[in-house]
């Protein structure tokens, strides 16, 4: 299922964005741009780190709809993300480009899934995540997520080598998120105890 074809770029090093294909339709145009994570994937160095900061960003006023809306979003987003990620990929030439952060910004809000549904209520949600404690455990998450999306333990660093095409772009970062949410709660347990 690796397609052999398509070079991941050395993320240690700084990398410029590809450029968009100039004959690229509105269609493209706007699928490339939801890749970059509405531009939070376009700095050279860490676009998966600032991506994520978009993401997290972008997830706060979506959990403020409440849990399930929020969860809704966050599937929907996955799904979509299959052919987002793999579509920019393709305008992009390559595989898995660095500067592409919808996966970054469906796997933080996976990682934000069991903070939305414990930690803030939908009616008094903006008083509740200006919070100490709900901060603290926004950075927590955002830590824990870029961990896992980084070092990439069994069974994600499998999921970034043998997958291909969009849903390998997209998997390694669900699993990384799957994983942070679950030890995110269990963080969160111990320091409420």
């Amino acid at each position: 299922m690796t397609d052999h074809n398509l070079s991941k770029p050395d993320i240690s090093k700084a990398n410029d964005c590809p450029p968009l294909p100039t004959n690229a339709s509105l269609l493209d145009r706007a699928v490339y741009w939801l890749g970059l994570g509405l531009g939070s994937g376009l700095p050279r160095r860490a676009p998966g780190t600032w991506g994520t900061v978009g993401g997290l960003i972008i997830a706060i006023p979506l959990m403020s709809l409440g849990f399930v809306p929020f969860l809704l979003i966050t599937v929907l987003s996955c799904f979509l993300g299959i052919w987002i990620c793999g579509r920019t990929s393709e305008l992009m030439q390559g595989h898995d480009d660095p500067h592409i952060v919808w996966d970054e910004w469906s796997g933080i809000w996976i990682t934000l899934l069991p903070f939305s549904y414990m930690g803030v209520s939908a009616t008094s949600f903006w008083q509740d995540i200006s919070q100490s404690l709900s901060i603290i455990a926004l950075i927590i998450a955002f830590v824990l997520f870029r961990f896992f999306d980084i070092i990439k333990p069994p069974p994600i660093g499998w999921a970034d080598k043998k997958v291909a095409g969009g849903l390998g772009i997209m998997l390694d970062d669900i699993i990384a998120g799957v994983m942070a949410a679950a030890v995110w709660m269990i963080v969160m347990m111990g320091m409420l105890l």
